[in-house]
């Protein structure tokens, strides 16, 4: 399995490298330079069926349709986690993925490239990203709109750098996030919390893995500066996101009639959420909630043979965000070697499944045809970032 994953991950490396960590999305459509130059993009159900037709297609018309290969916030935040996780596995002496010297090159590139995505004229650092999004007719994100998602994100990627390199300066632009989270972001009483709203712009105000990330914001911040008041809000947030945790500890993905699904890759992120609070403030009164969303979690998102499930009660689509987050969730919980055996056969079907002979993986395999397109943020980030942390962890 070594051997295979070294292959597998060398060249999903090199591929990412070659193309300077540009890509295109899922739901990138809106990019197009066609669409953009015609009168529907003004219309609501035009865009949307233009982003669902790009997203949906298992034939990529992307370079017909001139949308362009772009860097994603996320997904460079994505790529530095992983090649942080990567120096640190350099120091215990493997060079299999660089030495060090090189590695923190990389590093410090790859920083300056994610704080020179930052979305400006907020209250703090944050990020969006690089496309418009329609999100069915409810609301249309305007390119670079800033959300909690890939703020939180950056967050941690600029922090596990600042802890490398020491760099003051990128410390201190990182965590004016929080005044962000707590200035621009809406609330939404909840119980006895309230809920973080996605982004800046009204009407997705009630996912509860994008509050969590809020409050993931903020603890990190507590983590630095000791704010109490930081400490005060994120634990309202988790609290709120904890006491709409479902009896068997699954969490659906928000309070919209049309968000009442329960899915793996989003489950994984309240995990890590929740325990990342917890280390960084001290504060462990929701372990039982962890325990009790990692059961689940285990017992209901994976097969026998490590096929990863997107739904907990069906197998299709199977999404590459699954196998990736598993790997990055159990490593945050310190549970990567009681579950080594589990990650290692899903590493194995993925490699086996979803992995291009160029290095790449594929977006999603369905019942029928398949999207095997290379999507640079949604898969070939999520994948590598989850590479590097199986890759530190099998050093340990």
């Amino acid at each position: 399995m070594i051997s295979k994953f070294q292959t597998s991950f060398l060249k999903l490396k090199a591929y990412c490298e070659a193309e300077n960590f540009k890509g295109w999305d899922p739901y990138d459509g809106l990019n197009s330079k066609i669409f953009q130059a015609l009168p529907l993009k003004h219309w609501d159900i035009a865009r949307l069926a233009w982003i669902q037709g790009f997203k949906r297609s298992p034939i990529n018309f992307r370079k017909f349709l001139l949308v362009p290969k772009q860097h994603n916030s996320k997904g460079v935040a994505l790529f530095l986690l992983g090649y942080c996780k990567l120096y640190k596995a350099s120091l215990k002496g493997d060079n299999t993925f660089g030495n060090s010297d090189v590695l923190l090159k990389q590093i410090k590139e790859i920083t300056e490239l994610l704080l020179s995505l930052k979305s400006p004229g907020y209250s703090g650092s944050c990020w969006g990203y690089n496309f418009d999004w329609q999100a069915r007719r409810l609301f249309l994100f305007k390119k670079n709109t800033p959300t909690v998602v890939a703020t939180a994100f950056c967050v941690e990627a600029l922090l596990e750098s600042y802890e490398i390199t020491k760099d003051v300066a990128v410390l201190k632009d990182t965590l004016t996030a929080a005044d962000f989270v707590i200035n621009d972001l809406s609330r939404t009483p909840q119980g006895n919390g309230f809920l973080f709203s996605y982004s800046v712009k009204d009407g997705n105000n009630t996912v509860i893995n994008a509050s969590l990330l809020g409050a993931k914001v903020l603890s990190y911040s507590y983590k630095y500066t000791k704010n109490k008041e930081h400490l005060k809000l994120a634990k309202e947030a988790v609290l709120a996101a904890c006491e709409l945790q479902k009896v068997d500890g699954s969490w659906i993905y928000g309070l919209l009639p049309v968000q009442s699904w329960i899915d793996s890759f989003h489950t994984g992120f309240n995990l890590d959420a929740i325990e990342t609070y917890q280390k960084n403030t001290g504060d462990v009164s929701f372990q039982k909630h962890i325990d009790k969303g990692l059961d689940f979690y285990i017992n209901n998102f994976f097969e026998t043979n490590g096929m990863p499930k997107y739904y907990h009660n069906k197998t299709y689509p199977i999404d590459i965000h699954c196998p990736a987050q598993v790997m990055v969730t159990l490593s945050k919980l310190n549970l990567f070697k009681e579950n080594e055996v589990l990650i290692s056969k899903v590493l194995d079907w993925t490699i086996d499944n979803m992995q291009h002979k160029k290095g790449y993986f594929y977006y999603q395999l369905k019942k029928g045809v398949s999207s095997k397109i290379s999507y640079m943020r949604w898969s070939n980030a999520f994948m590598f970032n989850a590479m590097a942390h199986y890759h530190l962890e099998m050093q340990s």
